[in-house]
């Protein structure tokens, strides 16, 4: 396993919402301090099941405003900004305002917009963002989703970028579920780029070959489960049962979607939060199929 400072098990954390779909900022910090409290060692607040691109850049400083509070009561929870828009000099400006809240990383999406952008464009994109909104001792991680995002991190690109930024560019969160890209990334970088996976189904395989955690949805429910493989891999302990349960686990949730409104009704479900919506154009999944999928977790532990 990688031990950058950054290494853990992290939820990539809803967004909860009112019933008019504004950001509920006061109950936020409650629901971190439910993750801490079972086992996460932080969150990244606006990443994808976070619903990051819904928000205004006015309302994602809000959230991450509402989100530096649950450093009164759990001062060593790490939190993770998802600031990666199309727009270079935004993202700028909220990779800005993340560091001076004090959060410990961003996590970057490509600019997703400019599916046909070559390599050098996306490489000077980085450069600037890093040198005009990252500080010397910050981190950034690189989100590699081209399945979603259209575009991602060419395996040269990665490289450049390390070289060109070896502190700063810190890592990538890895939703590809691309067994050679993830042997690409062990094999050429080793420890020196912290890689979290976000396929809960993998992590026990890309612990093993040196990556420094996870970074999933499905630790806003299961955290204790990532948190024993991620500690007793760390102690060289067979973990293969709790992974096993985690993979069917992942393998039920992901039958359902949006993944976002599923989290969210599951976690109202099993842990009494108030039943959060999701902005559209997501739509809301049906109560019967949170009952569902709800029964279908239970069944398979």
């Amino acid at each position: 396993m990688t031990t950058h400072p950054l290494s853990g098990v992290y939820a990539a954390a809803v967004t909860p919402l009112k019933p008019d779909s504004t950001p509920d900022t006061e109950v936020f910090p409650d629901f971190l301090a439910f993750l801490a409290e079972r086992g996460c060692h932080g969150a990244l607040i606006l990443g994808t099941t976070g619903e990051g691109p819904s928000f205004s850049a006015e309302e994602r400083m809000a959230i991450w405003q509402a989100a530096i509070k649950i450093r009164e009561s759990h001062p060593e929870f790490r939190l993770l900004a998802g600031t990666g828009t199309p727009s270079l000099q935004e993202t700028i400006e909220l990779t800005k305002r993340a560091f001076d809240l004090g959060f410990q990383s961003v996590v970057v999406l490509p600019p997703y917009y400019f599916r046909e952008a070559s390599e050098d464009g996306l490489f000077t994109w980085f450069e600037r963002l890093i040198q005009k909104a990252v500080p010397a001792d910050g981190y950034l991680l690189a989100y590699h989703i081209p399945g979603l995002a259209g575009i991602g991190f060419s395996r040269n690109l990665l490289m450049r970028l390390k070289d060109a930024f070896p502190v700063q560019f810190a890592g990538i969160k890895d939703s590809s579920n691309d067994p050679d890209f993830a042997s690409f990334l062990g094999q050429t970088f080793g420890k020196d780029l912290a890689v979290f996976t976000g396929i809960d189904s993998n992590l026990s395989l890309a612990l093993q070959n040196g990556a420094a955690g996870c970074i999933t949805a499905l630790a806003n429910l299961i955290s204790p489960s990532l948190r024993a493989i991620y500690d007793g891999i760390s102690r060289n302990e067979d973990l293969s049962e709790t992974q096993i349960l985690v993979t069917a686990q992942r393998r039920i949730l992901e039958q359902y979607v949006p993944f976002p409104s599923l989290i969210k009704g599951l976690v109202a479900d099993k842990h009494g939060f108030p039943r959060w919506p999701v902005r559209p154009p997501l739509e809301d999944i049906p109560k019967i199929s949170v009952t569902q999928a709800s029964r279908e977790l239970d069944e398979s532990v």
